[in-house]
């Protein structure tokens, strides 16, 4: 399936209108089903649904180990997932069958959300030390693999990364969603994070930094900006976030330990 269309537009070029064909990104509905229970719709770029339901499951809490995933089957065409789990999910309800959209990400009501963040283990200390040469480079190897954004502007980057390079790179609309493709990825190839950084094109939101600290990714780059309450939950929860990773600069906002010069 193309992840691109192609329209008709009138571009304005600074003189007169002129009739030309564009790219957009393509966006579309898919419905998540846990256990035959309808659980929530999602706005998406249509690709790596198995890693997008996945991954939305293991940042919601739904998924934490091997053993919890019975099964998986996706119906393309139609835009639906199924999933089935060894155990029930709790509180299917407080999903409300609700609608994702590409700028909110939201999976339940935001006290949730904070009731999430109050009741996880701060990330331990050590583990992965970095350097400001390589989360430049980094920043730099997430722009050189963002095809989809460079045909149409329309889309957010993620990837799974060790210090020296890239391991894994997913694009979609929605930066959430690029996100939990990346989760997805690891849970399902069963790689260990606890060495591992995410690199993203988007802001790094509260919900961003509690998707990445719920798996154990210790550091997180972005090439844009943290949200306040990111950076308050990133600091009580042992992340490390280095924002505005463009060409030679970039700002450190938390846990700088891990960061080496």
């Amino acid at each position: 399936m193309s992840l691109t269309s192609t329209v008709k537009i009138y571009r304005y070029t600074g003189q007169r209108l002129e009739i030309c064909e564009d790219t957009v990104v393509r966006e579309a509905p898919v419905t998540l089903f846990v256990n035959d229970e309808e659980l929530v719709t999602m706005v998406c770029t249509p690709d790596s649904l198995e890693e997008l339901a996945v991954g939305f499951l293991c940042s919601e809490g739904l998924l934490s180990h091997e053993a919890d995933l019975k099964d998986i089957k996706i119906n393309m065409n139609e835009g639906l997932i199924w999933v089935d789990t060894a155990n029930p999910v709790p509180a299917t309800q407080n999903f409300l069958k609700r609608y994702i959209t590409t700028c909110c990400g939201k999976g339940r009501a935001s006290f949730y959300f904070v009731n999430d963040a109050r009741g996880m283990k701060p990330l331990a200390p050590g583990g992965l030390n970095i350097s400001i040469e390589n989360i430049i480079a980094l920043s730099a190897m997430l722009e050189e693999r963002a095809q989809l954004f460079r045909k149409t502007g329309g889309a957010h980057g993620a990837a799974l990364c060790v210090p020296e390079d890239v391991l894994a790179f997913y694009e979609d609309i929605g930066r959430h969603n690029a996100v939990d493709k990346i989760l997805g990825h690891c849970f399902l190839r069963r790689i260990s994070l606890s060495d591992k950084v995410i690199v993203i094109s988007g802001r790094v939101s509260s919900e961003i930094l509690i998707k990445v600290a719920r798996m154990g990714i210790p550091v997180i780059i972005s090439r844009s900006a943290p949200t306040d309450l990111a950076l308050q939950m990133a600091d009580e929860l042992g992340v490390t976030i280095a924002g505005f990773a463009r060409g030679n600069r970039l700002n450190l906002y938390t846990h700088p330990e891990r960061v080496v010069t």
